[in-house]
């Protein structure tokens, strides 16, 4: 059984509604998981889990301040991550509000660690996205990402 890791700020409740979503698709597909603000998060999580899935609303294009500082704090875990299975969401307020670039951002932090981030082919190809609170298309696209990011860590760890 893989360990899923989500990480997320969220100020409006938006954000942790869509983490409660990829937590639902990841537990369904058979992972230990773990959901944590990233007020409680501490980088030492990221050691102990199989995969982690970053999750923020839009701030100017990036992910919130509180998030980003995280992931600056993960950094003495360079080299140290690598092989994990990642993946992100992001949700925002306008559909140009930049979800796509936030996304895009947790990634590349993902990367940078030597995570392993799986596309979708259809539906949200980087990570799910929310203009406002998540319908059932966002939703879906959340349990979306919970599994998939579950799956492929326990086809890895095994």
């Amino acid at each position: 059984m893989a360990s899923v890791l989500i990480v997320y700020y969220s100020r409006s409740g938006n954000t942790k509604a869509m983490a409660g979503s990829v937590a639902q698709g990841a537990e369904e597909a058979g992972a230990q998981v773990t959901v944590k603000k990233v007020s409680e998060a501490s980088p030492d999580d990221l050691i102990a889990a199989d995969a982690v899935i970053f999750g923020s609303p839009t701030y100017y294009g990036l992910p919130a301040p509180k998030l980003l500082d995280f992931i600056e704090k993960s950094v003495r875990y360079h080299g140290r991550l690598e092989g994990k299975v990642g993946g992100a969401f992001a949700s925002s307020a306008n559909v140009g509000g930049g979800n796509e670039t936030t996304v895009i951002a947790l990634i590349q932090a993902l990367l940078i660690h030597g995570f392993i981030v799986q596309g979708n082919p259809s539906g949200d190809h980087y990570g799910p996205v929310s203009v406002g609170k998540p319908d059932a298309r966002v939703e879906g696209q959340c349990r979306e990402l919970g599994s998939r990011v579950a799956k492929l860590a326990s086809r890895l760890k095994t």
